[in-house]
């Protein structure tokens, strides 16, 4: 007799691929926006709304996987190696700080202060992978710029994921979003 497939597991599996597109359809609308006239390389981090979202009401797994699909999909849309590189790099280093602070702080940071953490950690992660493709430190020059950027789109992803989740565990649509963090 076949195995039949957990409900929840499936329901899960739903869930990051809808905020999965959704993150690469937010990362497209993103391209289109000239944010980056005032700061090089700086971008909203729209489709990090949902990555927030996920860590916080899914768990790390789910955020993980929803992170390599995001960065996998919009850099074969968008980019080039390059960008997925330095995207993932940005990603995983975001995903490491927010994971910690989340498990480790639990109700100390507000997901405002998470955010930002998380924003700063993206721009030092692609950074560090500029210089290991460059072959120079001379890059992090750049750094108190990028770290201006990240503070001011980490207070803005923050600000939307609180709204989200709480719009989220209000309408609780897929049956998992009723936990408190």
């Amino acid at each position: 007799m076949p195995l039949s497939p957990d409900p929840y597991a499936l329901r899960k599996l739903v869930v990051i691929a809808i905020c999965a597109s959704l993150s690469v359809v937010l990362g497209i609308v993103e391209a289109l926006i000239p944010f980056a006239v005032t700061i090089p390389g700086a971008k909203l981090g729209l489709g990090n709304i949902l990555v927030l979202t996920c860590l916080v009401c899914l768990g790390g797994r789910d955020a993980l996987w929803l992170i390599v699909l995001k960065t996998l999909l919009t850099a074969f849309i968008l980019g080039s190696f390059s960008t997925f590189l330095f995207s993932m790099f940005g990603a995983l280093a975001s995903y490491l700080v927010m994971y910690v602070m989340l498990r480790l702080g639990g109700h100390n940071f507000s997901l405002t202060g998470v955010s930002i953490a998380g924003g700063i950690a993206h721009n030092v992660g692609q950074l560090t992978a500029a210089s290991l493709v460059l072959g120079t430190t001379k890059i992090y020059y750049y750094l108190p710029f990028l770290l201006g950027a990240g503070v001011v789109t980490g207070i803005f992803v923050g600000w939307a994921a609180k709204h989200l989740i709480e719009s989220l565990r209000r309408i609780d649509p897929f049956g998992m979003f009723h936990t408190e963090t």
